[in-house]
């Protein structure tokens, strides 16, 4: 099991697709460019950029940026689905190696 896998507890459905996890294995190559730009788009969402990386907000953007599905496949996400999507980009960017 990945560190980087978010494993749904029942299947999510978006657009006609079913979705049982999500990969987020991707930000291990995530550029600062990229986190540039989820710091822009988050920013423009009228939040204040402070510890953005705790944020469920930025780790939506953050997944976003991942996983290339819109930001709207995130609404209605179950909030522990999302909370745990919030705790692998907090723990991934707050990790000291």
């Amino acid at each position: 099991m990945s560190d980087y896998l978010v494993t749904f507890k029942k299947p999510y459905k978006f657009e006609g697709k079913e979705y049982t996890e999500l990969d987020l294995s991707g930000i291990e190559n995530l550029t600062t460019r990229a986190m540039l730009e989820a710091d822009k788009l988050y920013a423009r969402n009228g939040n204040v950029p402070i510890f953005n990386e705790m944020t469920s907000g930025y780790a939506v953007i953050i997944a976003h940026t991942l996983t290339n599905l819109p930001i709207e496949f995130f609404d209605d996400l179950p909030a522990k689905e999302g909370v745990a999507i919030r705790n692998v980009v907090s723990t991934y960017f707050l990790a000291e190696d």
